[in-house]
């Protein structure tokens, strides 16, 4: 099955995200068409797999920075910020089917989208800790806070892969202003001078994930 997978990846990587053909799967797989509905279904199907074992690399790539929120959320955030966009530049046939919408009438099954829920809670957890330790507003955290955040960093992969799809990460046009990008967040909701953290409103606020 992850041969499957792996063969899908690469076709993708030559036809587009798209153009994935079950025919052309199983010619390199070296078996027939058919047989390759003993695994998956459908083409769709292997679509779903693909979203959930990218899902669940990318929520992977942030459980190194996750301890470092309780010391410094604000340089916690960015250094895994830095690791999700190098993922998604090393990645980026999974990132087009994560981070964009690249195949009509695709929908992520809800096993297959959970990993991506638990992506957004990690995030929303990760701003809430910076609001703890004073580092941002208590809007920050909220559904408009959270939406700005990641408009700001799927703006900086999209164009990166637009625009410089074989630039490395530390070199890109685009990826260069990751920090940057999360400079401008934190300053647009910098905590104001006796501004409460919400955590009398929001019962407090646990740093406990990236």
């Amino acid at each position: 099955m992850q041969e499957i997978l792996d063969t899908a990846l690469d076709v993708m990587a030559v036809e587009g995200v798209a153009a994935l053909s079950m025919a052309e799967v199983a010619r390199r797989v070296g078996v027939r068409p058919p047989s390759l509905y003993q695994y998956f279904p459908s083409k769709m199907a292997i679509y779903d797999a693909l979203f959930e074992h990218g899902m669940r690399e990318a929520v992977g790539v942030l459980e190194p920075y996750r301890a470092g929120l309780s010391e410094n959320p604000r340089r916690a955030i960015l250094a895994g910020q830095q690791a999700t966009v190098a993922w998604a530049v090393a990645n980026p046939v999974l990132a087009q089917l994560l981070y964009w919408r690249p195949v009509p009438g695709f929908e992520p099954t809800p096993q297959a989208f959970e990993p991506a829920v638990q992506q957004l809670e990690i995030l929303r957890a990760a701003l809430r800790a910076a609001v703890h330790a004073g580092q941002l507003s208590p809007a920050a955290a909220d559904e408009e806070g959270v939406a700005l955040y990641t408009a700001l960093m799927a703006g900086v992969i999209s164009q990166q892969l637009a625009n410089e799809p074989s630039a490395q990460t530390e070199d890109g046009r685009f990826t260069r202003l990751t920090r940057t990008a999360v400079d401008m967040f934190f300053r647009f909701y910098a905590q104001e001078e006796g501004e409460s953290d919400g955590s009398d409103l929001r019962g407090g606020c646990a740093p406990a994930a990236d």
